[in-house]
């Protein structure tokens, strides 16, 4: 092989610079040196700071996210107001944790802290399986903080610990030394606590529209994530936990997993129609083939209920009692009353539709302001909700203040039915919501509002005296929320659903609990029910048993506690909001006499 031919070098820009031939060239030539030299440095120090922040704005987002994932999964189980009560102290814990054990954890542990968050990510979605099955056991006193202290917490403390980590190689010279070394730390959990507000009302808006925006499937999204930013040979072991999730978790809504979900209902009587995850909770439809009837879930709750096993012949059957007492609205005797063919009726709150059914059954036109698209889709599909009626899926507040002007004095009947998941949504029981919906209330109007959670009436032998739940009248949130109507309406009557316990009872338990049900005017008309014809029965069963309100509440049966209270106003909701726990604790043991606690645990 001939030798290959050198090239020529030629002449270098070095070679081709004339030297410095002065002392101020030289001077100059140094400062050049100098500069460029600071600027490398610059653009290295900004890179590597760039990457430590960069690395712990995504731990800290991914772990925030995370957090909020695992409070959404709780509520099919224990409810939202169950689930929230303590997740805040489990994440604060965990956060205090992780923080102050950041170098114990390096020491203890044989492998760097940040290569166990793919696989404690991976592996939280089956622990919830199994931990939901014990729901019944733990209580949702403690069920859930239970569920998050072996799931969320060890992730939030590690999450943590490899922030600390990563903070280590901030460079804080700039700060004075008496902020530097609480910097990282408060500057963490200010940025925690803004990206997991934010990405609640995300998750909010989202979840539901793909299986990855699912609750499961959110949790292995999540998983991922942590996978690509802690890459190691460890990541094989999670391959069991992806196992589980694809093939035997049903939490994961696929097709797949619904029908292995109803192979083992069946075999207990159950079976689910449809469900799916949307803005307000996890909804489904159920069937209960022993008993025949279909019930609507939405997280820990019940929307309502129809008979199967009576054939439908104008509307359903409902199983609810007091949804069809709501109906009585029309029964009140007013002057200058407009017939069912002129009349118009609005609806706050859907269910299942059983109230506006028969409303619409009536001829009455009716308008249905519904927050949740999936409770609207499955009212329609699967209870029958007629289609000639105007449908609004929108917030209530806000459509009611945007359009109480343009629709004053509009409706001749309002149903406000809006209880869900253990307690009333407080802002809708404000003086301010009522007052627009008594403006949009025609002169001769009449207004029903039923307070408390729905016991259906075939279900009512099975509670017993000490089962809590919202409705109990010898607590203040029912006092404050009808001190509110009666500020708002001039002429009210109040109704239980069924027959007040015996006084011996009540001193006994302490407590006297039912739906409550209220009927107003607009202009200080007393409420009287006229007698019910046959056609108001629209030839139901349980509406001939139950259409007419039977047992009248006298307003000393309130609390005294609320006498002093007030009334309910915007920037007053806390009056409600203390006793919204002791309330929704109460209603899940009550849904779990309803429904069987395995279709809770299962969703």
């Amino acid at each position: 092989m001939p030798p290959r031919k050198q090239p020529t070098k030629g002449p270098s820009k070095a070679a081709g610079k004339k030297p410095p031939e002065t002392k101020e060239d030289f001077e100059e030539e140094l400062k050049l040196l100098a500069g460029q030299a600071k600027e490398e440095t610059w653009a290295n120090w900004a890179t590597q700071q760039g990457i430590v922040y960069g690395k712990a704005l995504a731990l800290i987002a991914l772990m925030a996210v995370y957090a909020n994932v695992s409070l959404l999964t709780l509520s099919p189980v224990y409810g939202q107001i169950a689930a929230t009560r303590l997740h805040q102290r489990v994440v604060w814990s965990a956060l205090f944790v992780g923080w102050g054990a950041n170098i114990a954890l390096r020491r203890v542990l044989p492998l760097k802290t940040i290569t166990l968050l793919p696989l404690i990510a991976a592996y939280i979605p089956m622990a919830q399986f199994f931990l939901f099955q014990a729901s019944e056991t733990f209580g949702a006193h403690l069920g859930p903080a239970i569920t998050e202290g072996l799931t969320l917490f060890p992730l939030v403390v590690l999450s943590t610990a490899c922030v600390a980590d990563v903070l280590e190689d901030a460079d804080l010279s700039g700060l004075p030394k008496s902020i530097a070394g609480s910097a990282p730390g408060l500057g963490s959990y200010a940025l925690y606590k803004l990206i997991e507000k934010d990405s609640m009302r995300q998750l909010i808006a989202q979840i539901g529209k793909s299986v990855f925006q699912t609750r499961v499937g959110l949790e292995l999204v999540l998983a991922s994530a942590y996978g690509v930013m802690a890459r190691s040979k460890l990541l094989a072991w999670a391959i069991p936990a992806i196992v589980h999730a694809a093939f035997y978790n049903t939490h994961l809504i696929t097709p797949m997993s619904t029908n292995s979900l109803n192979s083992t209902l069946q075999a207990s009587g159950w079976s689910i129609v449809d469900r799916g995850e949307s803005m307000t909770g996890y909804m489904s439809v159920l069937n209960n083939h022993q008993d025949g009837y279909r019930v609507m879930r939405c997280d820990h709750s019940l929307l309502g209920g129809e008979w199967t096993k009576f054939p439908r012949r104008i509307v359903a059957e409902p199983i609810y009692s007091v949804f069809t007492q709501l109906e009585a609205v029309r029964l009140v005797q007013i002057p200058n009353k407009a017939p069912d063919s002129k009349a118009k009726a609005l609806n706050i709150g859907l269910g299942i539709g059983t109230t506006p059914s028969a409303l619409i059954a009536h001829g009455i036109d009716t308008t249905i302001v519904e927050i949740d698209p999936m409770v609207y889709d499955f009212a329609k599909k699967y209870f029958g909700l007629p289609l000639n009626h105007t449908a609004v899926i929108q917030d209530a507040i806000s459509w009611s203040q945007s359009n109480k002007d343009t629709l004053q004095e509009n409706y001749d009947y309002i149903v406000h039915d809006v209880f869900t998941g253990g307690a009333e949504p407080i802002p809708l029981f404000t003086d301010e919501f009522l007052l627009s919906l008594k403006h949009m209330l025609k002169p001769n109007g009449v207004i029903a509002i039923v307070s408390s959670t729905p016991i259906s009436w075939p279900f009512r032998e099975k509670l017993t005296q000490k089962q809590n739940y919202a409705g109990d009248f010898t607590l203040p949130p029912l006092g404050i929320v009808m001190n509110t109507i009666n500020e708002v309406f001039p002429s009210c009557r109040v109704f239980r659903e069924g027959e007040p316990p015996s006084t011996e009872t009540v001193e006994e338990t302490g407590r006297d609990f039912d739906n409550v049900i209220v009927f107003c005017t607009k202009t200080g008309e007393k409420v009287d029910f006229r007698e019910p014809k046959e056609a108001d029965y629209l030839q139901s069963l349980a509406r001939r048993a139950f259409l007419l309100p039977k047992y009248e509440v006298a307003e000393s049966a309130f609390s005294a506690a609320a006498a002093d209270a007030g009334i309910l106003r915007v920037n007053e909701t806390e009056k409600l909001a203390e006793w919204h726990d002791k309330s929704a604790l109460g209603h899940w043991a009550v849904m779990r006499t309803v429904i069987p606690s395995y279709i809770w645990g299962n969703w």
